[in-house]
């Protein structure tokens, strides 16, 4: 894998640079960015894989950039912010963040996280780019599932981009279809962390999953909830 290149955006400098150095003294390339214009005008000249952003920003804050980013783009995204707030957690979670770290943070906490995400991230690219056949698409009642777009389809041809946790998870259970899926399975393969009690990452990845569904009255309850276990995964796959 290629060095990572990481991008910090985060408007207090003494943060920004404490984030700086921390990363550098992993061996990490690291730039900076103070609000969402410098950040696109990073993204657009870098090749970044991971973002790390806080949601309190002048001018469009962390929330309504990673909405942009994962609109135009698929990169790794982890919030950072001082708000020990449940309800901020969630929505970065449904706009599409991977993981969210809060302030005061241990450096320790967030290199490992930093490097689980970034290490599944930019394995599965180098995987998908030295496979000669891979599978590309799961097909199930009227829907695919576009691995190389990681998009979702639905059966009257829409193009649903998926964020990546919404992705992974749907790949995890497309690839084990009818088999239970625990909630530290999902979170390990959507975000390579262990789960933690309270941790709801999971349950709002899977009810935005629901949502596409719910949204035809002719598609049937894909994924069911196990109580007690997990979720499986119900649809009809197509074997081509």
């Amino acid at each position: 894998m290629e060095n990572p290149q990481i991008l910090i955006v985060e408007d207090e400098v003494v943060t920004r640079n404490t984030l700086k150095s921390i990363f550098e003294a992993e061996g990490y390339d690291v730039f900076e960015a103070n609000d969402g214009i410098e950040m696109h005008a990073v993204l657009s000249s870098r090749e970044i894989h991971l973002v790390i952003m806080d949601i309190n920003l002048p001018g469009k804050n962390g929330l309504m950039l990673a909405r942009e980013l994962r609109e135009n783009m698929d990169i790794a995204l982890m919030f950072l912010t001082g708000r020990d707030n449940e309800v901020d957690k969630i929505l970065g979670l449904e706009i599409g963040a991977d993981d969210y770290i809060t302030k005061p943070f241990n450096p320790r906490e967030l290199t490992i996280r930093a490097r689980n995400l970034l290490q599944r991230t930019m394995f599965e690219k180098d995987k998908t780019d030295k496979e000669s056949k891979p599978i590309d698409h799961y097909r199930f009642n009227g829907w695919m599932l576009d691995i190389n777009s990681r998009s979702l389809i639905n059966p009257e041809g829409e193009v649903i981009k998926l964020p990546r946790s919404e992705f992974r998870a749907l790949l995890q259970f497309c690839e084990n279809p009818g088999k239970i899926q625990t909630r530290d399975d999902l979170l390990k393969r959507m975000t390579g962390r262990e789960l933690k009690p309270h941790d709801r990452t999971v349950d709002v990845t899977i009810r935005r999953i629901r949502k596409h569904f719910e949204d035809h009255a002719d598609t049937p309850e894909i994924i069911v909830t196990i109580h007690g276990e997990g979720y499986r995964f119900c649809g009809e796959l197509e074997h081509e």
